[in-house]
């Protein structure tokens, strides 16, 4: 079976994950892990046997590494992946794909000159319940979807990041609906605020679509426990999933029910996904346009918090 060469770029708590899952897959090769502290670097590799760098035109040296997961803090993303795709790597970048609109235009653009793929890592998009979700509200199973409400909500992270919980978790539900109503954004109103970092840490946002279908999208670094919820209301029922336990339930005007859903580790089948786009020279499944339209979305919402009024798109 053909393998394609891979390095993960960043291999703190979830450059760990990629390098994992990297070695599990049978249509991919971990080559190399970069980091720019050496002890981490060095120990991810040493855990797989694989190369390691803290510079990274040295990993880029390696002929074998034909694709790159990038999993650094955002304000790297742009620089790195603009990097990878210029030598004709194909690039996986973590979410928020850039730092701003105009840098992921530009990757977008780069991407296209140079014959890469080039995907966002909205690891929800391959959890199962939201895969069965979106099945069926595509089949027409609650009518026509008109309400989204989605909760992601967490306790304060230990980590020091440099984004705040709109580009951090909500953009991953603001991906979720995008696919779910398939359809332009009107306008974005939100209130968010501050406690305890110096992002904004909690942040309610109301996102209207074409068509008079409209999303809440509710999130915080402020709950004691986490709570990965998504309601979505049709004109015949609405849809409950709970992204943790990967579970989705469906009620209507005649009966409530649970479909059985097999569990499966949204990462793998990320990551398995952005593989095969390769080995098969097809588009991946989210795009960088997908990447761009979730991240105009989420700027729209820190300016209208800071603004204090909506802000039409």
């Amino acid at each position: 079976m053909a393998k394609i060469g891979v390095a993960v770029i960043g291999s703190g708590s979830w450059g760990k994950n990629h390098a994992r899952v990297y070695n599990q897959l049978t249509n991919a090769s971990l080559e190399a892990v970069v980091d720019a502290r050496e002890d981490i670097a060095r120990n991810v590799a040493k855990q797989y046997g694989v190369k390691w760098y803290t510079d990274l035109e040295k990993a880029f040296t390696n002929t074998n590494i034909e694709a790159v997961s990038i999993c650094t803090p955002t304000v790297t993303h742009y620089d790195l992946a603009k990097q990878a795709i210029e030598l004709g790597k194909h690039v996986l970048v973590e979410k928020p794909m850039t730092n701003t609109v105009d840098e992921a235009k530009d990757l977008i653009r780069l991407s296209k000159i140079n014959g890469t793929k080039l995907t966002v890592g909205f690891v929800e998009r391959f959890n199962s319940a939201i895969k069965e979700a979106l099945k069926r509200t595509s089949d027409g199973e609650i009518g026509d979807v008109i309400l989204a409400h989605t909760r992601r909500l967490s306790r304060r992270p230990s980590r020091i990041g440099d984004v705040g919980v709109i580009k951090d978790l909500a953009i991953h539900d603001i991906d979720i609906i995008n696919q779910l109503f398939k359809d332009d954004v009107t306008v974005v109103f939100a209130s968010a605020g501050s406690i305890a970092h110096s992002f904004e840490d909690y942040a309610n946002i109301q996102i209207g679509y074409h068509g008079n279908k409209s999303a809440f999208v509710e999130t915080n670094w402020l709950t004691p426990r986490k709570i990965r919820t998504l309601t979505i209301t049709g004109t015949e029922g609405i849809i409950t999933v709970e992204y943790i336990t990967q579970q989705i339930i469906i009620e209507n005007n005649e009966r409530l029910y649970q479909p059985y859903l097999t569990p499966e580790e949204p990462l793998y089948n990320e990551l398995n996904s952005f593989i095969n786009s390769i080995l098969t020279d097809t588009e991946p499944e989210v795009t960088g346009k997908d990447g761009l339209k979730a991240l105009k979305i989420c700027e729209a919402a820190i300016s209208s918090a800071k603004k204090r009024e909506h802000v039409s798109l």
